[in-house]
């Protein structure tokens, strides 16, 4: 019987199962322990969603831990404030430094301001007062430096990934304090030896720009593409002989096809398909049991909240359905399938979608043309589409 997956939709991939973006590593590497030399280095991770920024991200700071950097991946999600995001990296600090020997050189440091919870395990959590906050916030650099001195026996410096910046990106608050923050250090720190990695969607980086048009020239950017269909084979190898399952070239090309090159999309499709094999083999009908139902968890997942129920419009559901199950359309053969109402409302669909990530212009193609933004959205859509159908049919 089956027990676990090797697979881990929704979570950055294990360490043993990253593949490609040698070159991009290899950079960002380079640029990171500079820490070690006492130089501050600020490095912007662009990319699409779903391209696998996390799970780089994860792999950089299992790089940097070699180096003997402390590393630290901190999560922003939905913060917009700056004392919650500085909050959030002490509070990570404590976490990964908990049951090291240097715990207690930079617990110190926060004095009773700690809580450690023993529940499985113990477990950190840093809850220092408003004015306490406030205080990390204005000297964010200075307490960052304490820190590395304390460990310095242990530890060379520090590698700070502040993940998901979509929220905070959006206020001048941010990116005027970011920049203050870098400016000060330039100024007044001769050895600042902290590399920080902020991550995001290239419109975040945008963001900050706009906010803060000076700020960009800080960050050496970084941006990471779709993983080449050799990586995306080698990935799916990996992670089926890791748990002793064969894949017949045929299916390993029908996953290919629909992976699209994006992580998120190989992570849901590899885990469909390891609980739908029965005999240790993956085969055609294997991928393609486990591409419709990876459709309908990607669907639920990303375009449900996307589109599904984000929009209302009835004629905009109609128009996504006769979109077909193709990966890409031609705006001038979709228009003439469209019902005259629909046509009304077509450019401001294709503004609405492309605004909402779930879209975008083929470069490639002949003018007019789009494509999804990775190919199993269509056959999700087509599957909301015949169920559309059968619910019609069953009310008439």
């Amino acid at each position: 019987m089956k027990d676990r997956s090797p697979f881990t939709p929704g979570n950055p991939v294990p360490v043993e199962l990253f593949v490609g973006r040698t070159n991009q590593l290899e950079e960002i590497l380079r640029n990171v322990k500079q820490a070690r030399t006492g130089k501050q280095e600020n490095i912007f991770l662009a990319g699409e969603r779903g391209i696998g920024k996390s799970s780089f991200a994860k792999f950089v700071c299992n790089m940097a831990c070699k180096e003997r950097l402390l590393s630290v991946h901190v999560f922003l999600g939905q913060v917009t404030s700056l004392d919650e995001m500085v909050r959030r990296v002490f509070e990570e600090l404590l976490k990964v430094s908990n049951t090291q020997s240097w715990y207690g050189k930079i617990s110190g440091y926060f004095e009773n301001k700690i809580q450690q919870i023993d529940l499985f395990g113990v477990a950190v959590s840093f809850h220092p007062t408003a004015e306490d906050t406030r205080e990390l916030v204005n000297n964010f650099p200075e307490a960052l430096v304490n820190i590395a001195e304390k460990i310095k026996t242990e530890k060379k410096g520090l590698f700070i990934v502040l993940d998901d910046i979509d929220a905070i990106s959006r206020t001048p608050e941010f990116a005027n304090w970011y920049k203050s923050f870098v400016d000060k250090v330039a100024t007044h720190f001769d050895y600042f030896p902290i590399s920080i990695m902020l991550i995001g969607l290239p419109e975040f980086r945008d963001n900050l720009s706009r906010n803060q048009p000076s700020l960009m020239r800080v960050f050496r950017v970084v941006e990471i593409e779709k993983l080449q269909e050799k990586e995306v084979k080698d990935f799916f190898l990996r992670a089926f002989n890791k748990v002793n399952i064969a894949v017949q070239e045929s299916a390993m090309e029908i996953m290919i096809d629909y992976s699209g090159g994006l992580p998120t999309i190989m992570h849901e499709i590899g885990d469909a398909i390891f609980w739908i094999d029965e005999d240790g083999i993956v085969k055609d009908d294997d991928v393609w049991k486990g591409v419709i139902s990876a459709a309908e968890s990607i669907g639920k997942k990303y375009l449900d909240p996307l589109v599904y129920r984000a929009i209302r419009s009835e004629k905009y559901r109609s128009i996504l359905r006769k979109l077909g199950v193709t990966t890409s359309f031609k705006k001038n053969e979709i228009v003439a399938k469209l019902t005259k109402e629909e046509k009304a409302v077509f450019d401001n669909f294709l503004r609405t979608m492309r605004d909402r990530g779930v879209i975008m212009i083929d470069q490639e193609a002949d003018r007019g043309t789009y494509k999804f933004v990775n190919d199993i959205y269509p056959v999700y859509i087509f599957m909301e589409g015949l169920e559309h159908k059968m619910k019609v049919k069953q009310h008439s």
